[in-house]
């Protein structure tokens, strides 16, 4: 099935209400050398390269409350956000399309939400602090509340409130995977299951704990773990993934970002070179059919992205992914099309690409070949996610008032290209 526009009034096109907007942190830096590797086709990198922009030393993230509200206090300019670093406003140089959606909560928590976020910063507090002693703790710190999960830090516990509509059964099975002893030093395991019981405040929604990373900084670009993402990568798609664990749910995010556009901007010309590169994708990456069945059965991460990284122990420990809410059995060439799509878009330099592709393949990653032309296998899982990147862009632009800044274009750009490309060359892209 095709989305078209006629699919805004279709309900099983409405994008879930529980769904986040991309949250991506990109740092980018002007490229020093010219990839070795072939260009796609359907992916040549933009002939511009975007300006480095330096991001101030301290940026209000959204989610942080207003001065008045005394549950969770404001980070210092010298304090990163916590291990959802996802949900603070974008730095100058990072994609608005991660920005949060127009339907999130405000920048303070909303007063109906203040006794979620006390609640779960109670709970967080109880993990770490001995009862019946001397407390001299911090308030909670508020890191994100977003329809998709609300995150609440108390030293050096994160407790995050799921969706009330959470497939608690996927749940359950993706938190088992953080917490295999197979994926030690490759996930961050939680500290809790989703049957942990909460308060009132809670009761109606799945709570998990976590501890506390050190996130990637965006103001240190030449610091931004490629090299580890990449290695952590291969050594979690190289992992059998257990019997129960769902599908990754990266093709139907994709879906729902495009439904999302497609509703913001009903009838507009601007959604067309989108809607006709997602028309091109293959139905597997539209999330209407299972991937090919060589390529569905590795272990995948499913939204990979460098908010996606922490430091644990804090604050020095080694790197390890977070966030296995889409986790599961799929193509994994997926959890390296963002980097791909952004590269070949023009938004992620070539030698940041380079140390990304050959870190994945010395550490014996199966998305791609040891050696030669990796786009084959990675094609069409970049033009998915170039797809979902531009349409978030302008669905956030429709809601803003506001024309694209210039890596959504780049962005959106990409997508006007890959509606070009001949669709028998397309319908042959490997995946």
């Amino acid at each position: 099935m095709r989305t078209t526009s006629a699919d805004r009034d279709s309900a099983d096109h409405e994008p879930a209400d529980h769904e986040p907007a991309d949250r991506e942190l990109v740092i980018h830096k002007p490229a020093t050398r010219e990839p070795a590797t072939r260009e796609p086709a359907t992916h040549e990198p933009a002939a511009r390269e975007p300006a480095t922009r330096e991001p101030a030393i301290h940026e209000p993230a959204a989610h942080e409350p207003a001065a008045h509200e005394p549950a969770a206090h404001e980070p210092a300019a010298h304090e990163p956000a916590a291990h959802e670093p996802a949900a603070h406003e974008p730095a100058a140089h990072e994609p608005a399309a991660h920005e949060p959606a127009a339907h999130e909560p405000a920048a303070h928590a909303p007063a109906i939400h203040k006794p979620l976020i006390h609640d779960l910063g109670t709970l967080a507090h109880r993990l770490h602090h001995p009862p019946g002693t001397p407390c001299a703790c911090p308030p909670p710190q508020l890191l994100a509340d977003r329809p998709d999960g609300t995150v609440v830090r108390s030293g050096p516990v994160v407790a995050k409130a799921h969706a009330a509509d959470s497939d608690r059964e996927a749940l359950a099975a993706r938190l088992a995977l953080a917490s295999a002893p197979e994926l030690t030093g490759i996930l961050l395991p939680p500290l809790s299951t989703p049957d942990t019981p909460g308060t009132a405040g809670t009761a109606l929604r799945p709570v998990t704990f976590w501890p506390y990373g050190v996130p990637v900084d965006p103001r240190d670009p030449d610091a931004a773990p490629w090299a580890a993402a990449a290695v952590l990568l291969a050594r979690l798609h190289r992992t059998a993934p257990p019997p129960p664990l769902p599908p990754m749910r990266g093709p139907v995010k994709a879906a729902r970002a495009v439904a999302r556009m497609i509703a913001a901007l009903p009838g507009d010309g601007a959604v067309l070179p989108v809607q006709a590169a997602w028309r091109a994708l293959p139905a597997w990456a539209r999330g209407e059919a299972a991937p090919p069945a060589a390529r569905s059965g590795f272990l995948c991460h499913g939204d990979l992205h460098l908010g996606q990284l922490v430091r644990h122990p804090a604050p020095d420990g080694p790197w390890l992914l977070i966030d296995v809410d889409d986790a599961g059995r799929g193509d994994p060439a997926w959890d390296l099309a963002r980097p791909a799509a952004w590269y070949a878009a023009g938004v992620l330099a070539p030698q940041d690409w380079l140390l990304f592709l050959d870190a994945y393949r010395s550490a014996g990653g199966p998305a791609v070949p040891a050696e030669g032309d990796p786009w084959p296998q990675l094609d069409v899982a970049a033009r998915a996610l170039t797809v979902q990147t531009a349409a978030v862009a302008l669905a956030k632009c429709a809601a803003e008032g506001r024309v694209p800044d210039e890596m959504e274009q780049l962005m959106i750009d990409s997508c006007a290209r890959i509606a070009t490309f001949p669709p028998e060359l397309a319908a042959g892209s490997a995946s």
